[in-house]
């Protein structure tokens, strides 16, 4: 739509992003737009931008392609997160080698190697994991002038890494530990709002006071699931109560290709009266990252409408020939401007007709789009700090069982880290005392106001060049300073360990959606909850991964994607405000 409310015909339109709004004409308001001539388009951008539009063209064409279901199954795909299955797809149960260590700027490292014969060429794969993001190539051995060592190795797939030297992982069940953190971001629960817009509806407080369900909504929502009671219900249940019924007594649930879809339905949460912001049904609503608009009749849905600091995409749907043999969807997607465009693109024009390659059409989108919200600046954030910490875990999982196996790591193993702060980085100030302890592994720490542990250097050998094209051979040179080299008592420390937290034992990670994440808000300590008797073995080190939601009913807490860390007791819980 033009500023001067004429419609164009637009697959996709993103719109500049607003600076001030003393810079930027304002949109028409929704309701100078009702008060024109209709039809009406299905989204309205909100006065001051910040979001984007696909799908503004909703004119039937005369022509025989009309009668056809648009949409190719060849075009219909879900995102999916690939590199997160190449270590169970490539690496385990074949012969490989994993290594860790610590980098100043990259965090705590681990790096997985394998050797490859594809075709008839000799391969490394290599698989580096840092706190940002895993790195994974392919590279011919051909291409190499010398066989590389580890720490060569890891320059070839990030040439930021700058340590100087890995440490092999000794721990049988590695595997185990390295495939969970990887596949951590992979999800198989859903959950996504249904919000009811009536015809002339144009405020929050309209949206979430619906009560009544139209025949044309029903008839919706049993396209989309099947209704199921919410008590005792053993599936995947999206923060909803199955135990007290406190946030109703049904909903509306499916499978698809294997993923569970829980579907927060406006009208089937419970309704307050008197209160007009119906906060019992936007916690949930408003907690999630995706939602669908349903629209009876021809009334603009504009996205900043409802409140939310989460919710960031929306699928909006407008029947025609409601409850007939001939029933048509029309459907617009708007997201906020850092939410990347999200496939399977809507045709044009935007008109399904009821049916399966409807169904399939639209539960891909919402998929696809909520994997695209996480990549938006706010989640991405909270990913980032989520995957750091289960990295760290991971790491310090994977020292303290490699030096058991080595028989190391008792009580009387008292050391000053010289290190200051792993491989990658030479380090001044306090250095933390470690205590590993045997049984329990826990990790204590003490600090003392000098060094008295100096190892002597170890002698630098020159890097090997190799034939890698934009890459200096000095690039390969053995940089930074080493811990821990050349003495049993050094390879106690545990490099790059920060002194101000205990950890020991498997991270759990509890999750709903991709990113492991639940709210923006708090992080609870829940530390108390950990029995300070427990005690583990070597052998009980694996993680365990489960969903919230299907362990709590607590009506009070909207679920969202958690991370729970069973080492230190911390949960992760992200609430809507």
């Amino acid at each position: 739509m033009t500023r001067s409310g004429c419609f164009v015909s637009l697959t996709h339109v993103r719109f500049p992003s607003l600076q001030t709004e003393e810079d930027y004409i304002p949109y028409p308001s929704v309701h100078e737009v009702l008060g024109r001539t209709s039809p009406f388009p299905l989204i309205l951008l909100p006065q001051f931008g910040g979001y984007w539009i696909e799908g503004t063209n909703h004119e039937p064409k005369d022509t025989p392609e009309a009668d056809q279901p648009p949409g190719s199954a060849s075009h219909i795909k879900l995102e999916t997160n690939s590199t997160a299955k190449i270590y169970r797809k490539q690496f385990m149960g074949k012969e490989h080698f994993n290594y860790y260590t610590m980098d100043a700027a990259l965090g705590h490292l681990i790096f997985s190697i394998k050797y490859d014969v594809i075709g008839d060429q000799e391969h490394l794969r290599l698989m580096l994991r840092t706190k940002f993001k895993t790195f994974h190539d392919v590279i011919p051995i051909s291409c190499l002038t010398e066989f590389p060592n580890v720490v060569q190795m890891a320059k070839l797939v990030c040439e930021e890494v700058n340590v100087d030297r890995f440490y092999p992982v000794l721990y049988p069940k590695a595997s185990r530990l390295i495939v969970t953190f990887d596949e951590h971001v992979i999800s198989n629960n859903f959950k996504f709002g249904v919000i009811y817009q009536k015809f002339g509806q144009t405020s929050e407080e309209e949206l979430f006071g619906n009560m009544e369900e139209s025949p044309a909504f029903v008839e919706f929502l049993e396209f989309l699931g099947h209704k199921i009671e919410l008590h005792d219900f053993k599936g995947f249940r999206g923060g909803l109560d199955v135990t007290h019924g406190q946030t109703g007594t049904e909903s509306v649930y499916t499978s698809f290709h294997n993923k569970e879809i829980m579907f927060h339905v406006s009208t089937k949460l419970p309704y307050t009266e008197g209160d007009s912001q119906q906060l019992q049904r936007k916690r949930h609503i408003g907690n999630d990252i995706v939602a669908i608009v349903f629209q009876e009749e021809n009334t603009p849905f504009v996205p900043d409408m409802i409140q939310s600091n989460f919710l960031h995409a929306y699928v909006v749907v407008q029947v025609e020939n409601a409850c007939t043999d001939n029933v048509t969807y029309k459907v617009s997607v708007t997201a906020r401007d850092d939410v990347p465009f999200f496939g399977p693109a809507l045709p044009d024009p935007a008109i399904f007709k009821k049916g399966l390659d409807f169904r399939e059409f639209l539960f891909t989108k919402l998929i696809n789009a909520e994997y695209a919200c996480y990549k938006a600046e706010k989640f991405a954030k909270l990913e980032e700090r989520t995957r750091s910490a289960l990295l760290e875990t991971l790491y310090e999982e994977l020292h303290i069982n490699s030096q058991s196996m080595m028989g190391l790591g008792g009580d009387e193993d008292k050391l000053e880290n010289g290190g200051g702060g792993g491989a990658g980085g030479g380090g001044g100030g306090v250095s933390p005392r470690f205590s590993l302890n045997k049984k329990s592994h826990t990790v204590s720490t003490s600090h003392s106001g000098s060094f008295t542990h100096n190892p002597a250097e170890s002698p630098k050998t020159p890097g090997i060049s190799l034939l890698v094209p934009g890459k200096s051979p000095s690039k390969y040179g053995r940089r930074g300073s080493a811990i821990g080299i050349g003495t049993i008592e050094e390879s106690l420390i545990i490099p790059g360990k920060s002194p101000t937290r205990k950890k020991s034992g498997p991270f759990s990670s509890r999750r709903s959606s991709a990113i492991g994440i639940e709210n923006i808000q708090e992080v609870q300590e829940r530390s108390r909850d950990v029995s300070p008797n427990t005690q583990r073995t070597p052998d009980s080190a694996h993680f365990s991964q489960e969903n919230r939601s299907d362990n709590s009913s607590n009506h009070s807490s909207p679920e969202f994607p958690a991370t729970k860390n069973s080492t230190s007791g911390i949960t992760r819980r992200w609430l809507y405000p």
